[in-house]
């Protein structure tokens, strides 16, 4: 549910960052942002691709969904081409983006997962500069009306 509100207030430019440690959930969290933004696809992890895009039907915009696990550095952005996408119009969310930190521009909402059982996660947001603080707005008002 948390991921599909995400999505609904995302636009063009946004980028979103999932951080967490292996099995926090940044995949499935971003399904739901997916499935709330109306992707015509469902989200798989691209840890080995690097990227995916997504599309949706309404409107040809495009949903960039990086994993940079396997990046280790800002050179490795800008070889893999990340720093166009990065620049592109979409929406861009990035799982590790720890690992890219340097390269990402001010503005991005950072989401933080932590484990805290079984099937339980807790979520820490942080919204690093205007849009991103809007995000964190609308979002909260989808929970409190």
């Amino acid at each position: 549910m948390l991921g599909r509100s995400l999505g609904t207030v995302l636009q063009d430019g946004d980028i979103i960052c999932l951080s967490g440690t292996l099995g926090a959930g940044k995949t499935s969290l971003m399904r739901g942002i997916a499935a709330g933004w109306n992707a015509n696809e469902r989200p798989t992890s691209p840890t080995f691709t690097l990227v995916n895009e997504y599309h949706r039907q309404a409107d040809a915009q495009r949903l960039f969904h990086i994993d940079a696990y396997r990046l280790n550095s800002p050179e490795d952005v800008c070889s893999t081409g990340l720093d166009d996408i990065l620049a592109a119009y979409g929406v861009v969310v990035i799982e590790w983006p720890e690992r890219i930190r340097e390269v990402l521009p001010v503005d991005v909402l950072w989401a933080d997962i932590q484990i805290t059982g079984d099937s339980d996660r807790a979520f820490t947001f942080s919204a690093r500069g205007p849009r991103s603080q809007q995000i964190l707005s609308d979002l909260k008002n989808r929970y409190t009306g």
